[in-house]
C-alpha cells in the first residue's frame, strides 16, 4: 500500500476529525463521538513548537488526499523534563496492520532520537489494546505500569497502561 507521511497541516483538519470519530479508532483514545470539526482545526492551529504532528495519507483515484493515520510527540515544557516527551497515535479502522501505525511510530522516533535527542519517550495505551502493545513493545517500549479505572469507554471504566522506551 502506497502512503506517505507528513507534517500535519491545516487542511488535514477534517480528516483528522473523522479520524478521531472513527468507531475502531475513538474507543482507544479518549476522543468522543460527538468531536466537532473546530476542535481539529484549533488544534491543529495551536500548535507549539514543542508538538510535533504527523499524518499518514493515501490519494485517491482523482488526486484527493485522505488522512489514514495521525500521530504526534510532545516534548515536555518543563526545563527538568526536557529530556522526555509523550506519544500519541491513531490510525484509520480500515488500514490497521498495513505498517501505517509502524511507519508513524518511526516518524517521532527519528525525530525524538535524532533532531531532539530525547532520553525517554512515554505514552500510555488502554490495556486491552493488544496489537498496540505488540507494536510498542517491538520497538523498544517497555511497560512501567497500570492505571486503574484510567477513562470511561463505552459505559465502563479501563486500565491503561503507561509505557515507555528509556535510550541509554
Amino acid at each position: 500500500m502506497n502512503f506517505t507521511i507528513r507534517p500535519i497541516e491545516i487542511r488535514d483538519a477534517k480528516g483528522l476529525s473523522e479520524l478521531r470519530r472513527m468507531p475502531g479508532v475513538f474507543e482507544n483514545t479518549l476522543g468522543l463521538p460527538s468531536e466537532r470539526l473546530n476542535r481539529a482545526e484549533d488544534f491543529i492551529a495551536n500548535l507549539d513548537r514543542n508538538t510535533h504532528q504527523f499524518v499518514a495519507i493515501v490519494k485517491d483515484d482523482s488526486g484527493e488526499e485522505k488522512v489514514i493515520g495521525a500521530a504526534g510527540l510532545t516534548v515536555s515544557a518543563s526545563p527538568r523534563m526536557r529530556h522526555s516527551g509523550s506519544i500519541g497515535i491513531s490510525v484509520h479502522k480500515d488500514y490497521q496492520n498495513q505498517g501505517v501505525g509502524s511507519a508513524l511510530m518511526r516518524t517521532l522516533l527519528d525525530i525524538a532520537d535524532n533532531w531532539l535527542m530525547l532520553v525517554r519517550v512515554e505514552l500510555c495505551v488502554y490495556a486491552d489494546n493488544t496489537r498496540a502493545i505488540h507494536l510498542y513493545e517491538k520497538l523498544g517500549f517497555k511497560k512501567e505500569g497500570i492505571k486503574r479505572k484510567a477513562a470511561i469507554r463505552n459505559g465502563e471504566y479501563v486500565d491503561e497502561i503507561m509505557m515507555a522506551r528509556i535510550k541509554e
